[in-house]
Order: structure tokens, then sequence, then C-alpha cells
């Protein structure tokens, strides 16, 4: 049978190892019939993506720097000599210098810090959206990766917070660009997973715990659930979704107060 993905083909931005998110969303998107390419940061990481891309039928591995606005031309320009049309990015990139995901946020930020978290977390999105757009097929999807810190503060984000803010305002304006090209831009908002990017975060245990117990499903939520619902989005069964941020957390961010009642019907509260 095939997969809702079948004839679909997509660029992947952001896989750095099997924990990565975006790793989560490659599994799905395979199983469910696209075709798929990669990009990797640097020289350490291309040995690992070109692995973990040859477990999904994948040659196309690109180098891709999102800082850099050179690399960025290069490598969609690369991808084009390979696919002159696709249908759907994932960027699954977010960085922020360590140093200003510890303390408080006032404390630790910088201007440069603050720019840079802004500049690869946030501007790669639309200028990806920009080098794409002349190989983008009409029905295609544009998927980023935020997180409930775009929201609301949480402790040791920081300013990582104000950069998914930037990126959940690009997908509404994106979307509102591209909808007349037939163009979806959606978001993902994920719960807390253990992945490279987030083990720099102070903290980071800690945040586990406290989501996993406060959500309704008493679980966080994984790459598969993340990937899953990603590929949805990609496809052609959410056609008429665009310019949202749906979260995938187990139901974390639609709770104000997780509780028990004891055998005295007490309520006891959590947090």
């Amino acid at each position: 049978m095939m997969g809702f993905l079948a004839g679909k083909r997509a660029l992947i931005v952001g896989v750095a190892s099997k924990r990565s998110i975006a790793w989560g969303v490659a599994e799905a998107m395979h199983r469910e019939g696209a075709e798929l390419a990669f990009t990797y940061q640097n020289e350490k990481l291309e040995d690992r993506v070109n692995k973990l891309a040859a477990e999904v039928n994948s040659s196309i591995t690109l180098p891709l720097d999102v800082s850099s606005d050179a690399e960025m031309s290069a490598a969609f320009r690369d991808l084009a000599s390979e696919w002159s049309e696709y249908d759907c990015i994932i960027h699954a990139v977010g960085f922020a210098p360590k140093e200003l995901l510890a303390g408080t946020y006032i404390e630790s930020v910088t201007r440069e810090g603050f720019q840079i978290a802004h500049d690869v977390s946030a501007y790669s999105f639309p200028a990806m959206a920009k080098e794409a757009l002349p190989n983008l097929r009409a029905g295609g999807a544009l998927l980023t990766m935020s997180y409930l810190g775009a929201e609301r503060s949480i402790p040791n984000y920081n300013v990582m917070g104000p950069a998914k803010a930037s990126l959940e305002s690009s997908v509404r304006f994106m979307a509102a660009d591209l909808g007349p090209r037939n163009i979806r831009v959606n978001g993902v908002s994920a719960g807390p997973i253990k992945t490279l990017a987030a083990s720099g975060v102070g903290n980071f245990r800690k945040l586990l715990a406290h989501a996993k117990a406060g959500t309704p499903l008493r679980r966080n939520v994984t790459i598969e659930d993340v990937g899953n619902t990603s590929a949805f989005l990609c496809s052609d069964l959410a056609a008429g979704i665009t310019g949202e941020i749906v979260h995938v957390d187990c139901g974390y961010s639609t709770v104000g107060m997780s509780f028990t009642v004891d055998e005295d019907e007490e309520v006891i509260a959590k947090r």
C-alpha cells in the first residue's frame, strides 16, 4: 500500500543524530513514501548524516551552514541540480550560545547572542523559502519546529524564547505570502525532547520531569510523535491547514494546572 507522501520530495534541514527531531520527521516521511534529501552543518557531521540518509534510501546530502548566505544559495543550487522540482522543506534548526541558556534572561542576554539566536533560529526559515521558491511545486509545504518558550517564559530557555516567537510570526507572514501560490507554511511546537541541542539548556532534566508530570497524557512527547504530525502537515491530507502552530506536546500547553485528588477529595496543587 502506498503511503500518503508517495511522489513527494522533501529537503530535511537539521539532522544531527538519531535523537534529532528532524530524524523523527525523516523516518515518518520515508515510511509514508517521500523521497528525501538532507543537509549537514559542517564536515564533522557529514559522515554521520550520510549514514543516516542511506538508512532512508537517500543519496542527496548537502553542506549548509544556515548563517552563511553563500552556503544557503549553494545548497539550493545543488539541490536544484538533483531535483528540478520538490515539495517540502523541513526546518529543524535552532541555536543560541550556551552561556545565554543559563541563569536568567536579563542576566545572560547580550546583543551578539540575541542576534545569533534570531539569525540561526528564525531568519534561516524565510531565507530558505526565498531560495527554494523557484523550485517548489504548487501544493507544497514548508514546516518549521518551535517550542512553548515562544509563548511563555521557560526557565533557562532565555533568548531562544524571543527567537522562536519571531519564527512563529514568520510562519504566519510566510503563509499569507505563499498561499496564492498554493504553498502552505506551518510550525510544530513540540514538547521537550532530549535532543543534542536541548541538552545545552540549563536544568533540562527538571524540565522533562515537570512536563511529564504535567501533561494530560502523563508522558513526554517523542520524536516519533513529532515526525508523524509533521508528515501529515506536509501531505495533501492537510491541504487546508496553513499559518498554524500545531502543539505536539501531549497536551501540556492546554493545561493551566495539574493536580491530584486524595481520598478525602482534597485538591493538592502540584504547580
